[in-house]
C-alpha cells in the first residue's frame, strides 16, 4: 500500500477551511487523527476523497505550505458591529461561480454592442437618500400601483427580479453552491452580495431565506450597484450597524419598498401593532420587519417597542425559510438568472461559446441538460410575449 508523502499542515488547512470538524472527518477516515498528526501518511485514494470531502483541489496537499487567499470582494458582514471573519468555502465558491459568470456575460455584452450600464457608480453615501430612492425606482419602473396587484412576496420578489433584468442587471438566486443540493447556503452566513460592473453589474441573493427578506435584500443590493460597491452583505431592515455604506443602503432599500409617505397615509391610529404589521406587510409585500423599521422611521412606535417587536418577528420569520421549488431546470434558471441564461444559450448555439464552457457556467455536466434549459427558457419567453 503505497503512501502519499505530505505535510500534514495542508490536511489542518483543508480541515479548516471547509469547516469540518474532527469528528465527521474521523467518521469518514477512521486514521484521520494520525494523518494531522504526522504519525501515518493518507494512501493515494484516501487522499483523492478527503479532497472531494473537503473541496479543496487535489494538488494543493502537495505544498510546502497553505496558500494565502483573500476575499475577492468588500465583507461588510458583522455580529454586534463586530466583523465576521473567514467567509466559508461554501460562500467563496459561490462567489467565484458568480464572478466568472460576470466576466464572461461583460465580454458577451461588449461583442454584441451592448451599451455601459450608466447608474452603476452613479450615487455615493452623500446623495439624499429620498432622491436616491426615488431613482431606484424610476429606473427599475417598479411602482406601489404595479406591486398592489401582485397576490404574494414570491409574485412580488419575481417581478423586481425581471425589472432589475430588464436594466441590465444579472440577478441570481440560490440557496446551494452552483446546482449542489448536499452544499446548502446558510442564510444566517450571508443575505446576498452585489458585484459592480458597468456592463455586467450582478446582484446574488441566498435564496436559503425567507421571500421577503430576500426583496429587502435584492433592492440593499441594487443600491450598492448604484454606489458601485462589490460587497458582502448579511443586514436586514432592522440591523445595527456602523458602516456607513450598509446604512446608506439600508435607508434607500426602505425607501423603496415602502416610501415614508406612502406609510403615513396607510397608518391606522390605535390600531394593535400586530394587525397593523400582518396588513401593511400584504399590502407592500415586504416582510413584517421592514413595516416595523418604516414605523419606527415614522415616529409611531418607541425604541424599545420597535426593538422587542423586532426580536418577535424575527424569530417568527426564522420558522419559514425560502426555497426554490420546482423542477431541476426551473431552479437552475433562477439560480444562473434569466439575462445570464439567456445570453449564455444565444452564444452557445451561435457557435461563440463552446459546450464545454456553457456546461462549467451552468454547473452541469450534460449537453442534454443545457439544451433542456435553453428550451425552457425558450417557453418562458413566449410566455411573457
Amino acid at each position: 500500500m503505497i503512501r502519499v508523502p505530505i505535510n500534514p499542515e495542508m490536511l489542518r488547512w483543508a480541515r479548516e477551511r471547509a469547516d469540518v470538524s474532527v469528528e465527521d472527518l474521523v467518521h469518514r477516515f477512521p486514521k484521520y487523527m494520525e494523518w494531522e498528526l504526522g504519525d501515518i501518511q493518507p494512501t493515494f485514494n484516501q487522499l483523492k476523497r478527503f479532497s472531494n470531502t473537503t473541496h479543496a483541489p487535489f494538488g494543493y496537499f502537495f505544498y510546502s505550505k497553505p496558500p494565502e487567499y483573500s476575499f475577492p470582494i468588500s465583507d461588510f458582514r458583522t455580529v454586534g458591529n463586530v466583523p465576521l471573519k473567514r467567509p466559508s468555502l461554501d460562500l467563496l465558491h459561490t462567489v467565484f461561480l458568480c464572478q466568472r459568470r460576470q466576466d464572461w456575460y461583460r465580454e458577451f455584452a461588449i461583442l454584441v454592442g451592448e451599451d455601459s450600464i450608466p447608474f452603476v457608480a452613479s450615487k455615493t453615501i452623500d446623495s439624499d437618500i429620498y432622491e436616491a430612492s426615488k431613482l431606484i425606482s424610476e429606473t427599475l419602473n417598479i411602482s406601489l400601483k404595479e406591486r398592489e396587484k401582485l397576490h404574494s412576496w414570491s409574485d412580488s420578489l419575481r417581478y423586481l427580479i425581471t425589472q432589475a433584468e430588464e436594466i441590465g442587471v444579472l440577478v441570481m438566486v440560490s440557496g446551494v453552491v452552483g446546482n449542489n443540493t448536499h452544499r446548502k447556503l446558510s442564510s444566517d452566513e450571508f443575505r446576498g452580495f452585489s458585484l459592480a460592473d458597468d456592463y455586467a453589474p450582478l446582484v446574488f441573493i441566498n435564496g436559503s431565506d425567507t421571500k421577503a427578506a430576500q426583496i429587502f435584500t435584492l433592492i440593499h443590493e441594487l443600491a450598492h450597484i448604484w454606489l458601485g460597491e462589490s460587497v458582502l452583505s448579511n443586514v436586514g431592515p432592522g440591523t445595527q450597524t456602523t458602516n456607513e455604506v450598509e446604512s446608506w443602503c439600508n435607508s434607500v432599500a426602505a425607501e423603496v419598498l415602502v416610501p415614508l409617505s406612502s406609510m403615513a397615509e396607510q397608518y391606522r391610529k390605535n390600531e394593535p401593532l400586530p394587525d397593523a404589521l400582518s396588513r401593511l406587510a400584504r399590502y407592500y409585500k415586504v416582510s413584517t420587519l421592514v413595516v416595523l423599521r418604516r414605523l419606527y422611521d415614522l415616529e409611531k412606535i418607541g425604541h424599545k417597542t420597535f426593538w422587542q417587536a423586532y426580536r418577535s418577528e424575527l424569530k417568527r420569520a426564522r420558522i419559514n425559510q425560502g426555497s426554490i421549488g420546482g423542477n431541476f431546470t426551473n431552479s437552475l434558471a433562477i439560480r444562473a438568472g434569466r439575462r445570464f441564461g439567456q445570453a449564455l444559450v444565444e452564444s452557445t448555439l451561435e457557435g461563440q461559446t463552446t459546450y464545454s464552457e456553457a456546461l462549467r457556467l451552468l454547473n452541469v455536466k450534460k449537453v442534454s441538460t443545457f439544451h433542456s434549459f435553453a428550451k425552457y427558457l425558450e417557453e418562458q419567453y413566449l410566455c411573457q410575449t
